[in-house]
């Protein structure tokens, strides 16, 4: 390729980068109200879900740096839109979907998924600390 080619290829992917951010995210950063919580069986319980699962699963999410800059905010926003809507600690009625669930998929491995934890560490919980939350998550929701 010519080098006036490869140069131009990359102005236009420059100017491209620079304009989807312009594309908007409604409510991106902005957390609604917490309306009710579960009635969690101890502190720690809920110090390991707000640790673990918050971030996705609450409306409680810490937004980072990185969840600002497209193209990665449209799958960040997607992943809390979807964690949200699947189980929302922070919307907590007895008509929700049980989270015996989440507890199911902790126990599995599925959750939190392993794309999560390279850029969360503090999600990254120990054996004894995930099989506690699994524990606690199975005594909250019986």
């Amino acid at each position: 390729m010519k080098k006036k080619t490869i140069i131009w290829i990359a102005g236009g992917v420059l100017i491209l980068a620079v304009l989807i951010q312009l594309i908007p995210l409604p409510a991106r950063g902005n957390n609604p109200a917490v309306v009710a919580e579960p009635a969690w069986d101890s502190p720690q319980t809920r110090a390991l879900a707000k640790r673990a699962c918050y971030d996705c699963h609450s409306d409680e999410t810490i937004w980072p740096g990185y969840s600002y800059v497209a193209p990665i905010s449209w799958l960040v926003y997607n992943d809390v839109l979807q964690g949200r809507s699947r189980l929302n600690f922070s919307e907590w009625t007895s008509g929700r979907r049980s989270g015996r669930e989440a507890a199911e998929q902790a126990q599995s491995g599925e959750m939190p998924p392993f794309y999560y934890l390279p850029l969360h560490p503090s999600a990254q919980l120990s054996a004894a600390e995930n099989q506690q939350l699994i524990a606690g998550l199975n005594n909250t929701f019986k």
